[in-house]
């Protein structure tokens, strides 16, 4: 036998084995991976959006919380961007071509805010445009790994969601460090034009989508077919009560803008500490997301959103030692003390919400992958929109503004015990399902599960 041939083989089986989750390597899956990618290496212009609301347009924390909020609406819409998507082909192609245009809708939204963007209401609009651009492609390589995860046997069920959300990780982890570190040499404006460049990486792979091209529009009864198959999957018990769930859950109070504004202006951290932060805080989540890959991924659901939900509420409680400054009479220094607690948060939070993916991901029906799977996640968006809102009036009726924090550490306490009130409720979620559970594929009245809600930490600013 040829040596080389051997020592590729045995390459490639590691590869697969290794790195994709025993996923096969092909160019449709790099594309979709790349997409996810893009996703992460995005927040190499988060701290510079937060830095640019702060100090160039001058806002407090409950506006900044509002317009995160705003500029959240597309992700609630995605839904109907997944109908789109599934009904109406543009150019004969249902997934590349949507792909493309949200790449260069992604370039000209972080272009718009490098240029000619000065007052509030247009950053708003141009971040909107950007977090419509981003919620396009999401829809796409959802409904993909949708139809690809239907094809997994029992025993590699959330494999192919461990690698998505892991693409995502690793691009985060790559820009996180850098993040901070440019804001110390930069401006805000530089580093959106550099941003850019990314989201053009996503029109130029969507060649790589294996789709046979569409001859012909769906008629206007195929049209009301994939309607009706949505009303039916949401008709259902098994499905609408978890949803009922998640968005009591996640619609409870945000502090995200206020602790931003809080460890820059009062306990003065530097843009490149807070990179540090990100970087922490996305190696803890592909930690989390192999923990979870290794020994979680059998448990049913229900324990492990109760467990991580208490856990993460006490772990949450320990953000009242750096708002009180207690810490600094224990000795230890604000700087280590938020990157431990934000380590071990963002752990938690990435555990508890892999199992939803893989029970939404197999819940959907064949021919509207795109639209149910997007009509559940965008549940979780909407109440993320009201947990920013709600946060925003608690920051206003609190008096927390950019140099006031003497009631930061109430915020911080409603916040985290908001979280425990939908658990007398746990019982709306699926009942001994494990995420690897077989579900059927073809049936609305399959078990569902929605997202969990991630654990904030510092690294989540707007």
């Amino acid at each position: 036998m040829n040596p080389e041939v051997t020592t590729e083989t045995t390459w490639k089986r590691w590869l697969q084995q290794t790195v994709l989750f025993d996923q096969e390597p092909s160019l449709e899956l790099l594309a979709i991976l790349l997409v996810y990618f893009v996703q992460g290496v995005l927040g190499l212009a988060r701290l510079a959006v937060s830095f640019f609301f702060k100090d160039e347009l001058g806002l407090s924390p409950a506006q900044v919380a509002a317009l995160m909020g705003i500029v959240a609406i597309p992700w609630v819409i995605k839904p109907l961007f997944g109908f789109l998507s599934d009904s109406l082909p543009l150019f004969g192609y249902r997934r590349r071509s949507y792909l493309i245009i949200s790449g260069l809708l992604g370039a000209v939204s972080w272009l718009l805010l490098a240029t000619v963007v000065h007052r509030a209401w247009q950053a708003t609009a141009a971040i909107a445009l950007g977090s419509l651009a981003i919620a396009v492609s999401d829809v796409i390589v959802d409904s993909l790994v949708v139809e690809r995860a239907r094809q997994e046997s029992q025993s590699d069920a959330g494999s192919l969601q461990a690698l998505c959300w892991g693409a995502t990780a690793v691009g985060g982890v790559i820009t996180a460090y850098l993040s901070g570190l440019l804001l110390e040499h930069f401006t805000t404006r530089t580093i959106f034009a550099i941003t850019a460049t990314f989201p053009l990486i996503v029109s130029a792979v969507a060649i790589l989508i294996s789709e046979v091209r569409v001859l012909e529009q769906p008629s206007l009864n195929a049209t009301w077919q994939q309607i009706r198959q949505v009303r039916q999957a949401l008709s259902q018990k098994q499905i609408w009560l978890p949803v009922a769930f998640l968005f009591l859950w996640q619609a409870t109070p945000s502090s995200d803008s206020a602790f931003f504004f809080f460890t820059t202006n009062d306990l003065g951290f530097e843009p490149e500490f807070l990179g540090r932060v990100r970087l922490v805080t996305n190696l803890a989540a592909l930690l989390g997301i192999w923990i979870f890959q290794r020994f979680l991924k059998a448990i049913p659901v229900r324990q492990i959103f109760l467990w991580s939900t208490l856990i993460s509420a006490g772990l949450g409680m320990t953000t009242l030692i750096l708002v009180t400054h207690a810490n600094r009479s224990l000795g230890i220094d604000d700087h280590w003390f938020s990157l431990g607690d934000s380590l071990i948060l963002t752990v938690m939070g990435q555990i508890a919400y892999m199992p939803v993916l893989v029970l939404a991901a197999r819940l959907c029906p064949p021919g509207i992958e795109a639209t149910l799977f997007a009509l559940l996640m965008s549940v979780s968006n909407l109440a993320g929109l009201l947990s920013h809102e709600t946060g925003a009036l608690l920051m206003h009726s609190l008096g927390i503004s950019d140099r006031q924090f003497a009631s930061l550490w109430i915020l911080v306490i409603i916040t985290n015990l908001s979280t425990l009130l939908p658990l007398p409720l746990l019982h709306w979620l699926p009942d001994e399902s494990a995420p690897h559970s077989p579900l059927m594929p073809a049936s609305p009245a399959s078990d569902f599960a929605p997202p969990i809600r991630e654990t904030v930490s510092l690294s989540d600013v707007p």
